[in-house]
């Protein structure tokens, strides 16, 4: 018998797991074995969790599966609005903020990107959000440039230049190296806005991604606070 849905702290976490941990373990399964393994026993049994633990957080798989959905779209267009929204004194240093997310996957993760879109081709549903968060995205970048003086066709065409090219990458699972994404940088930044970052700004960048032109990125904990 299924077990309430409830709000009480108490009875969301402890032995039960809580939402969280159930989500992640979702999301963990369908990037390493795709969506159909997204199941409720086999996730309790990942867990260690008793099965009907799950009803306390989730009304039924299908509830699952729209919070993993709402988590994807939370995170990675977030990330893209947050970027675009950021400080920038010059839109070389706009874009910079906007490219600091494609190479940081604490803030976007092109692994679930991939995988959603993929989701997609399965669901009329799915396909309906990943073209809402794709114009919300390109809302965002659009507003970017129009914000430093572009017109609206040119910043139109300028977001898709940016996004489409990411997009890419994603689609086509592109594998570089650190070293030569960030060598390819400035070439980037003047092909999506006509103008070259300074070295200060490429400066700041590197900061922010705890990357040294001479060395591999640090660790976290290397970086300063």
């Amino acid at each position: 018998m299924k077990q309430p849905m409830t709000d009480d702290p108490e009875k969301s976490s402890g032995w039960r797991g809580s939402r969280e941990v159930w989500l992640a373990a979702a999301k963990q399964v369908f990037l390493e074995t795709g969506l159909d393994a997204v199941k409720i026993q086999p996730l309790a049994t990942r867990l260690n969790i008793a099965r009907t633990s799950f009803y306390w957080f989730f009304k039924d798989r299908n509830a699952l599966l729209d919070a993993l959905l709402e988590d994807w779209d939370t995170q990675n267009t977030g990330a893209f609005v947050e970027a675009t929204s950021a400080y920038a004194e010059t839109i070389t240093e706009a874009v910079l903020n906007l490219i600091v997310v494609f190479h940081d996957e604490d803030l976007f993760e092109p692994q679930l990107d991939f995988a959603v879109r993929g989701w997609a081709h399965q669901s009329d549903d799915v396909m309906a959000r990943v073209n809402a968060a794709d114009e919300r995205r390109l809302d965002a970048i659009r507003e970017m440039f129009e914000r430093f003086g572009f017109s609206v066709a040119e910043a139109d065409v300028r977001a898709r230049t940016v996004y489409l090219v990411q997009i890419g990458y994603i689609s086509m699972q592109v594998q570089e190296s650190q070293a030569v994404r960030m060598v390819r940088v400035p070439g980037y930044v003047k092909t999506f806005c006509g103008h070259a970052p300074t070295q200060s700004e490429l400066a700041r960048f590197e900061a922010r991604l705890g990357f040294r032109a001479s060395g591999p990125k640090t660790s976290k904990e290397d970086q300063p606070r």
